[in-house]
């Protein structure tokens, strides 16, 4: 079983958006997914009730139910364990981090985004996790996208996937659907497989025992 935390100290960057996305995209290729909603605005939680689809599960939580909540996953068979968390450094953002094999730190290519990344990195490091960085609801194109990258490989790896911002993330979620469900083929689709492909080649490396902590 895999554990991914999205993890970032700015609010706003997409973590959610890209958490249950991930997470639909995962059960559409054969995963068993759990989501666990650690943000108190409850914003998973919230597309959850919208679902009809029984699938992904969601359970929301604290920090202290986690380590609980992980385990009983593992014994139920799920396959991954998808980690969304509060958008500020709190204990509960250092739990997921530690219980999880992989951290995703979204950012957007802003000034305000860029400068909240090093703490959220730190928390990473210290804890010796791998991670990477995902640039999210970024514009089609454009120099930002290209400063964010140089930028954030400063600090880190940054995922090949770029997730821009487009309408049917919004329409999706509120829908209580992912955007391959909302919309199959659509570009928005397309991007968030590849970047569940690219994450899915990344953990079988770290299991295969050929890649080491990259954060």
């Amino acid at each position: 079983m895999n554990v991914i935390a999205f993890v970032t100290q700015k609010g706003g960057s997409g973590k959610t958006t890209l958490c249950v996305n991930l997470a639909v995209a995962a059960e559409a290729a054969g995963g068993r997914c759990l989501i666990l909603d650690m943000d108190p605005q409850g914003t998973a939680e919230a597309w959850y009730h919208d679902r009809e689809a029984a699938s992904p599960k969601l359970v929301k939580l604290a920090a202290d139910g986690l380590a609980e909540a992980v385990a009983a996953a593992r014994r139920q068979g799920f396959t991954h364990v998808f980690i969304d968390t509060p958008g500020r450094d709190e204990p509960s953002v250092a739990a997921a981090i530690r219980i999880a094999d992989f951290c995703l730190v979204p950012c957007r290519p802003t000034p305000a985004d860029m400068k909240a990344t090093p703490a959220t990195i730190a928390t990473i490091r210290r804890l010796a996790k791998p991670a990477a960085f995902v640039l999210s609801q970024t514009p089609p194109r454009g120099f930002r996208i290209k400063e964010a990258e140089i930028g954030l490989a400063v600090l880190g790896p940054v995922a090949p996937v770029t997730v821009v911002s487009r309408n049917v993330f919004q329409d999706a979620q509120g829908a209580g659907l992912g955007v391959g469900e909302f919309e199959p083929g659509g570009k928005a689709a397309q991007e968030i497989d590849e970047l569940w492909g690219w994450l899915v080649k990344k953990m079988e490396k770290m299991q295969d025992g050929t890649q080491k902590n990259i954060a």
